[in-house]
């Protein structure tokens, strides 16, 4: 099956080029994308001295609108799975097949969970905070447990990147989409992995922002709970 690496990327100049080596050392078959969120730094600019795939945007989308081009690219040309990937190093190629032989099995929606073994990078705290609100609530709308619900590091099949590439959400998209997907009856399902702290740069997600979020996306999740696509069902 014919497979999509989706790499976001904003200011990511000093970790892109081992995320890429790592990457096409790990796993050399595997097509990839970045996708340059209009990044302020050489991002783009190191991306074209060492011919790597990129794919530029002109004005910055953020999060959602990055990822969701990956996914408008690999329905596009046609792509069978396609894997979400950070560009700052946290998410490790080492996973990759792991994630494409699960889709291979018959599942919709694969993804990368710290929390099944509970070892590496556990996030922050307030983030675990999120994080439990967010599989609490994915839980009692549509029975299923999915226990890291923001990780980034994911594979769809053709019928998920379809729905993604037509409607993905602008901000900290995951935990509504995994909703989404849960609700409608789609497979879904973890497997476990160890990530990384960040190698370079901090996140943009402050205690303060993440409070925010977590009632922002919290409501999300629910709306994704209650609401069902007629394409999908």
């Amino acid at each position: 099956m014919k497979s999509l690496v989706i790499i976001p990327a904003y200011n990511e100049e000093e970790a892109i080029v081992n995320t890429i080596n790592t990457l096409t050392k790990t796993c050399p078959d595997t097509d990839y994308i970045i996708i340059n969120d209009c990044s302020k730094d050489r991002t783009l600019e190191i991306c074209k001295q060492n011919n790597f795939n990129v794919l530029s945007l002109c004005v910055n989308l953020g999060i959602g609108g990055t990822v969701q081009t990956g996914y408008k690219y690999a329905l596009k040309y046609n792509y069978d799975i396609a894997i979400q990937m950070d560009a700052d190093g946290q998410h490790d190629p080492a996973y990759l097949n792991q994630l494409i032989k699960k889709i291979e099995e018959g599942y919709d929606l694969v993804i990368g969970s710290r929390f099944i073994e509970k070892q590496g990078f556990q996030s922050t705290f307030f983030r675990r905070m999120g994080i439990n609100l967010y599989s609490k609530i994915i839980k009692i709308f549509t029975g299923k447990v999915i226990k890291d619900t923001t990780s980034g590091y994911r594979a769809a099949n053709k019928k998920v990147i379809k729905i993604f590439a037509e409607n993905y959400p602008v901000d900290y998209p995951e935990p509504e989409t995994n909703a989404f997907v849960a609700k409608n009856n789609l497979k879904i399902t973890e497997i476990p992995m160890q990530m990384k702290k960040r190698d370079t740069g901090i996140s943009s997600i402050t205690p303060i922002k993440s409070i925010y979020y977590a009632i922002k996306v919290g409501l999300a999740v629910m709306l994704a709970c209650i609401l069902k696509n007629k394409e999908v069902q």
